[in-house]
């Protein structure tokens, strides 16, 4: 994955938002050599966010602490 200095992201967003989202690109910004956060696509993000839900789910099911039925109105997609 490519790393990009924060600072020289802020002169090229638009072309690093346009690698992530059209190109499929992860792109990982920096500060002093440090990772920072990442300009990911919309579909990466959504995938994230479903294996966030899913792992939420199937600890809470393990735990015992909310049936499957209660989780999903408690969390709506």
């Amino acid at each position: 994955m490519p790393q990009v200095p924060a600072s020289e992201a802020r002169d090229n967003l638009a072309e690093l938002i346009s690698r992530a989202a059209y190109g499929k690109e992860r792109i990982i910004l920096t500060r002093r050599g440090k990772s920072l956060a990442a300009i990911v696509s919309m579909g990466d993000l959504r995938r994230l966010k479903k294996l966030d839900d899913d792992t939420v789910l199937a600890e809470a099911q393990q735990d015992g602490t909310m049936s499957l039925a209660d989780l999903k109105v408690e969390r709506p997609g």
